[in-house]
């Protein structure tokens, strides 16, 4: 391993002094849950000014079509903010990708949304770390490197999705695409852990509502012509637990339906999330899935529909991802000064990226994690 650079010295110096704590106070100020149209739309005008310091185009993008199912079983159009997609460089021999989102789990109706400081260096505040901190250090970043001239050699794409809190549905198809072809793409969540270990792999995601049209019939009078919805969802729900591995974890999350104590219930609605390590393992899950829903649908009589699938497929840290991320990992948080700022040059000599990490790497990975612990 080597120090770094004064090339990278610069860099680092360069990103350090961006007003990362003052956009993130004030973008957490803007409350942007998922489901806040109006707070996203304000975000992602605010974004595509603040990334127009890049060179490049800035697009807002309308989501894809989105539809839910209501707890009627009706589907419903489901709308979703605008995504920000910056490209630089399209025409550079090696491109990188660099992902983040707008979106917050905090609602325009929930309690939190004050941003304050908990400690001596600690702000907190919906968003702060998740991840509007992060895509302040993602443009402080972009920036520094703009400005040195280093990026020359690269290009990249900059996407900021408005519904990753809610699973990506309408920015799925934007995130593939930007992806395609890309050397490596990295997203500026939190760390993993209090030390600063960056995540590597991650398993995918699953959402699906699961309709059950049974037939009515009176408690009393003729419960056997009924076909109870509620005991077949219970029935799903119990035989999609008991699937779950160490590899697919399974969480049925809600049962809606039911009526007056007199009537069999003829509908009810069955929510459940699965998340697959493998792509061999959410194979097996939709097969779980699709069997139980035969099963239950033929032992009970009734009608079962399913909507929702894998929206984010697993993310295994192969042995190309596990270059980069070795690369990004190799300078600990605990190299970093407690006030945030760059160590000294001696101080990098044994915490420095191998010098065969790509430059851009070298620079992501020494800058990160001390703007983070400074202003996040």
């Amino acid at each position: 391993m080597r120090g770094v650079s004064g090339e990278e010295q610069a860099v680092l110096e360069r990103a350090a002094a961006a007003p990362m704590l003052d956009q993130v106070q004030a973008w957490a100020a803007v409350n942007s849950g998922s489901r806040n149209l109006a707070g996203l739309g304000q975000m992602a005008a605010i974004y595509a000014d603040a990334f127009a310091a890049l060179p490049g185009e800035i697009r807002l993008l309308e989501p894809s079509p989105v539809e839910a199912m209501e707890p009627s079983g009706a589907l419903k159009p489901l709308a979703h903010g605008r995504n920000l997609h910056l490209r630089v460089r399209p025409e550079a021999p090696a491109q990188l990708l660099f992902t983040g989102h707008m979106d917050t789990v905090y609602g325009a109706d929930h309690p939190f949304q004050r941003v304050s400081w908990r400690e001596e260096g600690v702000l907190g505040g919906p968003g702060v770390a998740d991840m509007k901190g992060g895509i302040a250090v993602l443009l402080a970043a972009l920036e520094a490197i703009e400005t040195s001239g280093g990026g020359q050699g690269f290009g990249y794409e900059v996407v900021i999705n408005s519904d990753e809190e809610v699973g990506s549905p309408g920015s799925a198809a934007l995130i593939a695409e930007a992806a395609r072809g890309k050397k490596a793409a990295l997203t500026y969540e939190p760390a993993a852990l209090p030390d600063g270990t960056l995540a590597g792999a991650r398993p995918g995601s699953g959402n699906f509502s699961i309709r059950i049209e049974g037939r009515s019939a009176h408690a009393g009078r003729n419960p056997e012509e009924g076909r109870n919805a509620v005991v077949a969802a219970a029935d799903l729900t119990l035989r999609l637990a008991r699937s779950r591995t160490p590899s697919l974890s399974v969480n049925p999350a809600r049962i809606e339906g039911g009526g007056p104590n007199n009537v069999v219930p003829d509908h009810a609605i069955l929510r459940i999330n699965m998340r697959p390590q493998t792509v061999d393992e959410q194979r097996r899950a939709q097969q779980v899935l699709e069997d139980a829903v035969s099963l239950v649908a033929a032992e009970h009589e009734v009608g079962i529909t399913m909507h929702g699938g894998f929206a984010r497929p697993p993310k295994p840290l192969d042995a190309r991802a596990s270059c980069s991320h070795s690369c990004a990992d190799a300078v600990p948080i605990s190299a970093r000064r407690s006030d945030g700022a760059p160590p000294a040059a001696s101080a990098t000599a044994t915490t420095s990226p191998p010098a065969a990490c790509p430059l851009w790497t070298r620079w992501a990975s020494a800058a990160a994690p001390s703007i983070r612990r400074k202003n996040i």
